[in-house]
């Protein structure tokens, strides 16, 4: 066997392989021998069938499969051995494959088409990010518990309507033959100048009001009659509503009741506790958003300024081969964030290479663990269920044949690179409001 890269650019080479007819056909007798012990063909005894019958059967069959094996295991191998910086999988050339006169041809020629990645530096040092830090204050934590108490209070049926209420009813067109029964209105989506039609109405009051003019936002019309938003836009003129019923949430008391629905059972036992564990989840989540961005920050940076060649044209060949349901015109309209990703991951793994960064199956276990913990409290797994919590965390490893695992790796290895970055860009400190995290977050 031959093998040679032919390297036409920085990003694009084909790798060439000349095969005689001693490199396959040793596998290709042994294989038309274990094929006599098992063929059942009619006139033979088992293991008695010609081995000029089995060839003239089977022989070019086994010849291809053979050849495309040792094909496969060759490319891969030589990649591998040579440490060639592939992106995307070897494109096997369809001419070679067309010209072969498989009956009785010996000797083959085959060439793969590669994407290589150009040889690029990056500075770590020269990244300039900040790490948002948002503080809590009480006005924030008041909100976010009435939040939780209307979210686990009760719904009441008051005689009259309120502000804040729901008023069910029948809505009928003046004009034409719409009707609705049981429609849902929040007197929160109408606008203020018009909400004074529905405070004070009861049970079989009728409201008379003009839809598009009353709500809110129009989006809100579809909402109310539950027709399409082409058909909601004609809906025009005045509609009556006749008042069935109202709904009002009681927002739900501050007791250990609503503690241990929101927290878990025993984490708060009074309201000054279970304040200050809201204010903690609550930095929590915005400590989360924040080192969200700041690792976006890193990803836009270390990609715009990181000079990397790669095959793009390969790629989108590659993309489309890769990706039967894919169409030439996706491939186009997708291409820059793909490139973008690709980029990302080829500095991260380059990163990580230079770091000797590696991710070991004692770290997948930890990680599924504190999943699992996270999952189902850590009380589940206490003092002698070690063993227990280890096979469940296999078992979960080993399902979806494999997935599982390569998903808990892929973390772990991103977690750790991450940090290890995040270590050399010494990030600054920056102090935001929750609105600006926000806005930074859609930007």
């Amino acid at each position: 066997m031959e093998i040679v890269l032919d390297k036409k650019d920085t990003t694009n080479a084909s790798i060439k392989i000349k095969l005689n007819e001693a490199d396959y056909q040793p596998k290709v007798t042994e294989k038309l021998k274990e094929y006599g012990k098992k063929a059942a063909i009619k006139g033979f005894r088992p293991g008695k069938v010609p081995p000029a019958l089995l060839k003239k059967m089977f022989g070019k069959s086994i010849l291809i499969e053979e050849i495309n094996t040792l094909l496969s295991n060759s490319v891969t191998n030589y990649i591998k051995e040579n440490e060639l910086p592939i992106v995307g999988d070897p494109l096997p050339g369809r001419d070679d494959a067309d010209k072969i006169d498989w009956d009785n041809q010996k000797e083959f020629e085959f060439s793969y088409e590669v994407g290589l990645i150009s040889d690029f530096d990056y500075d770590l040092a020269a990244l300039s990010v900040q790490k948002y830090e948002v503080d809590v204050n009480d006005e924030q934590v008041e909100q976010t518990i009435s939040n939780l108490q209307k979210r686990y209070g009760q719904y009441t049926h008051p005689d009259e309507v309120q502000e804040e209420d729901f008023v069910i009813g029948d809505l009928k067109a003046d004009a034409g033959d719409f009707t609705k029964e049981g429609v849902y209105l929040s007197v929160n989506r109408v606008k203020p100048e018009y909400q004074p039609l529905f405070v004070g109405k009861k049970k079989g009051d009728t409201i008379t009001f003009d839809l598009q003019n009353t709500l809110e936002k129009p989006e809100y019309v579809g909402f109310l009659t539950g027709v399409a938003k082409e058909e909601a836009e004609q809906m025009t003129g005045d509609f009556t509503l006749t008042v069935t019923d109202v709904e009002r949430m009681q927002p739900a008391e501050l007791n250990e009741e609503l503690f241990g629905k929101v927290l878990g059972p025993g984490v708060a036992a009074d309201e000054a506790s279970f304040r200050e564990k809201i204010r903690t989840n609550m930095i929590d989540i915005y400590r989360k958003d924040a080192d969200g961005l700041l690792i976006k920050q890193v990803r836009d940076q270390l990609v715009e300024n990181t000079a990397i060649e790669l095959p793009d044209e390969f790629l989108k060949r590659w993309l489309l081969t890769a990706n039967k349901d894919v169409t030439p015109e996706q491939v186009e309209k997708e291409f820059d964030a793909f490139l973008k990703e690709l980029k990302w991951d080829v500095i991260k793994n380059r990163i990580a290479k230079d770091a000797g960064i590696k991710v070991e199956h004692a770290d997948v276990m930890s990680r599924t663990k504190d999943m699992i913990r996270e999952q189902f409290g850590m009380s589940t797994f206490d003092g002698d269920d070690d063993e227990r919590f280890d096979t469940i965390a296999d078992s979960f490893l080993k399902g979806e044949k494999g997935k599982n695992y390569m998903n808990v790796f892929n973390q772990v290895y991103a977690d750790k690179v991450t940090a290890y970055i995040l270590e050399q860009a010494h990030p600054e400190p920056k102090k935001v409001t929750s609105d600006e995290l926000l806005a930074l977050s859609r930007s």
